[in-house]
């Protein structure tokens, strides 16, 4: 087993890069070269650190638009998932990672937000991967992120991944998490063919299945899908002005959203022993009703 390390990181990877670096070991005959074939059955105890992250309010402004936000002094509560994606994709190139990061499933996503954030604010980002487990299609994993604000935990993220492929090896077995079956509530929303792209700009996330019809049908989707990050930005967008600023916020992502296409938005409130009010949403298919996203609000422990 490998020692812990931890590694910081200067300003902000480029991730283009590192996409087209994540896409090497999936291709034929170069997956089989030394330092690209990915072979391992242990997670790295690597983690990557990004200090004194400033917020660019351009950027918070373009990533608001993309997902349906209005435009405040804090930052809308998915928005520190776009400080951490460059070190979770360095963490899934890294030689040490032990899977190749194109055809890693987005399975769930857990948001804790312990305060609002304002863009003034200096942040400290780290990502780990942590939680190598077996799973019924295969193995699965999570990235753990922190950020912290002058000393303060301000924001986590757990992202769950879900490798497709034999369940054999793992530290232990994974429990997934259960959510109530949300109706559509009357809201649609028609999603264009390039949002995709449009989101692939803001969020760095230039993985070929989001893009075009002929990238995504090489990874075997019909046409090209919508990133599961963006579709729980834009449910948090519907909610907004009810949640409160310290709130945790969990999705698991069930069906792709192919696009272009249409979605149904529902959500139902829930009480909690608190007396304050959490939320079950969803996001459904208008014509048959599956899921395409099941989550849920509550209050932080």
């Amino acid at each position: 087993m490998t020692s812990p390390t931890t590694r910081e990181i200067e300003g902000a990877p480029a991730t283009l890069p590192m996409m087209l670096k994540a896409a090497l070991p999936v291709l034929p005959g170069v997956s089989l070269l030394p330092g690209i074939r990915k072979s391992g059955s242990t997670l790295p105890q690597l983690t990557l650190t990004r200090h004194d992250v400033a917020v660019d309010r351009d950027h918070v402004a373009a990533y608001s638009e993309v997902c349906g936000f209005g435009l405040r002094e804090a930052l809308p509560v998915s928005y520190p998932h776009m400080l951490a994606f460059p070190l979770h994709l360095a963490l899934m190139t890294d030689g040490d990672f032990p899977f190749p990061a194109v055809g890693l499933v987005h399975i769930e996503n857990s948001i804790t937000a312990h305060r609002a954030i304002t863009a003034a604010e200096r942040l400290q980002v780290t990502a780990r991967p942590q939680d190598l487990l077996t799973h019924p299609k295969g193995r699965a994993f999570d990235i753990v992120t922190a950020v912290h604000s002058a000393g303060e935990l301000v924001w986590e993220e757990t992202s769950t991944f879900l490798r497709r492929g034999a369940s054999s090896e793992g530290d232990g077995v994974g429990a997934e998490r259960s959510f109530e079956e949300v109706p559509a509530s009357g809201i649609e929303w028609s999603l264009p063919g390039d949002l995709g792209r449009r989101y692939a700009a803001v969020s760095g996330d230039h993985n070929p299945i989001h893009l075009y019809g002929v990238t995504a049908k090489a990874f075997g989707f019909p046409r090209q899908i919508a990133h599961g990050m963006w579709s729980k930005a834009r449910c948090l967008a519907a909610l907004e002005g009810r949640l409160p600023d310290a709130v945790r916020v969990d999705v698991a992502f069930k069906k792709p959203i192919l696009l272009p296409g249409r979605v149904a938005f529902g959500s139902r409130p829930v009480p909690n022993p608190s007396g304050q009010q959490d939320f079950a949403f969803s996001l459904t298919s208008p014509k048959t009703g599956a899921p395409h996203l099941l989550g849920r609000t509550s209050t932080p422990d």
